[in-house]
């Protein structure tokens, strides 16, 4: 499954191939996809190699091939001059998200960024041991702030009254700092993950659940480290 920006830069590559032979430059697909940065097309590129579409040849530059393209793609007469994806029409179909955001716009020409997903929060793991390169999500850029974020699964119904449920997709700030009252990961002890409402009390942090069947968690300042900020939901129905 593809994103539009995805669906465009592939189809443009595969028109440029037949056109030259050669791959169109990475400036190329950025002015041809209206992207301001190439650091978009890179993780174009990636989520395209990885889902199968095209591959890099190695030890050769601006070198791909597109291995397939999708199935109810039709390729129009090739242009000489091909400057700009095809005016192909997006077959929804054929490219469609997995997930859908409330309160934000799915689709549209706004462009994806691919963040790990590392895993469920659960107790005992760290974070950092959830890593996992093979999974990961595509959000719309315009959810997201500056920084690095990354995504993970709730597990749990601790926080249903601020509207996470279980199975949702947190989206998730690296940060080590919080505001009282913002929705963080917190590690305790160096042990258990939890996303949980921050309060600092004094010289002691609260870590608050918002379902009324669980208590709130008082540790003391050197207990919790913050991992990371809500900063997003995404669910699957």
């Amino acid at each position: 499954m593809l994103t539009r920006k995805q669906y465009e830069l592939l189809i443009f590559i595969d028109e440029r191939l037949q056109v030259s032979g050669i791959s169109p430059s990475f400036d190329e697909m950025r002015d041809a996809l209206g992207l301001k940065s190439k650091s978009g097309i890179h993780r174009l590129i990636t989520g395209l190699e990885e889902r199968g579409f095209i591959r890099r040849l190695p030890h050769r530059a601006r070198a791909l091939e597109v291995l397939k393209l999708p199935e109810n793609f039709e390729k129009p007469k090739v242009a000489a001059n091909l400057t700009s994806p095809p005016k192909q029409e997006f077959a929804p179909n054929v490219i469609k998200g997995e997930f859908s955001i409330p309160g934000a716009p799915v689709g549209g020409d706004a462009e994806a960024v691919h963040l790990p997903l590392y895993g469920k929060i659960a107790a005992g793991t760290p974070i950092e041991a959830l890593r996992d390169s093979s999974n990961s999500v595509d959000v719309p850029a315009s959810i997201l702030g500056s920084g690095e974020h990354y995504a993970l699964e709730v597990e749990g119904d601790s926080m249903i009254e601020a509207g996470i449920f279980d199975g949702d997709t947190a989206l998730i700030k690296r940060t080590d700092t919080a505001e009282n009252g913002s929705i963080v990961v917190a590690m305790v002890d160096d042990s258990e993950v939890t996303l949980k409402r921050f309060r600092r009390k004094g010289q002691s942090i609260a870590l608050e659940p918002a379902n009324a069947a669980y208590k709130t968690r008082i540790c003391g300042p050197d207990q919790v480290k913050v991992q990371g900020r809500l900063v997003g939901l995404m669910r699957k129905y």
